[in-house]
């Protein structure tokens, strides 16, 4: 098995997009540690080479993205495949619960995954998450409404939320 990658630059940054089979397995910041990472992830648990390349499925998250950062699209529509552990999935899976427009703090998450003493984790969680944008991880803020941490730097974080319309 192959996995697709393509480049994609949006308002904010460079993206790195990959497929695999028939869904997208990674959005991330081009250049930045984080991508790198979680590239690895993905060789991991697939055990698959890595081509420059296009599939169906990029072409259709381009798309999608232009779309978004269009103001035209609000809800992503593409299948994806995220690679990690059970607790990291189940944290992604909630944030894709919060909807466009609207943010949740760490200590809500943790609360939606029934584990409220989970905060550190689940931060480590969406700090993990390799589907930036499609998994809305820059949607997540701090109990103080503040924005913190994001893997592609707090300026994109904001970007992402004033797109949004958010405060």
């Amino acid at each position: 098995m192959n996995v697709s990658i393509q480049y994609y630059d949006s308002p904010c940054g460079e993206l790195i997009l990959a497929s695999t089979g028939n869904a997208l397995c990674l959005c991330d910041w081009n250049g930045m540690p984080c991508a790198e990472r979680n590239i690895r992830r993905i060789g991991r648990y697939v055990n698959a080479g890595f081509m420059i390349g296009s599939s169906p499925v990029l072409e259709q998250a381009k798309r999608q993205l232009d779309e978004y950062f269009a103001g035209e699209r609000r809800i992503f529509s593409i299948p994806l495949r995220p690679f990690g552990t059970d607790f990291q999935q189940c944290v992604w899976k909630s944030l894709l619960d919060i909807p466009y427009g609207e943010t949740r703090s760490y200590m809500e998450i943790a609360v939606n995954i029934g584990n409220a003493r989970a905060v550190r984790a689940v931060a480590q969680a969406i700090g993990a998450n390799g589907i930036d944008i499609f998994i809305p991880c820059h949607r997540v803020i701090g109990s103080n409404h503040s924005l913190t941490g994001f893997t592609g730097g707090l300026d994109k974080k904001k970007f992402l939320l004033g797109l949004e319309r958010m405060p």
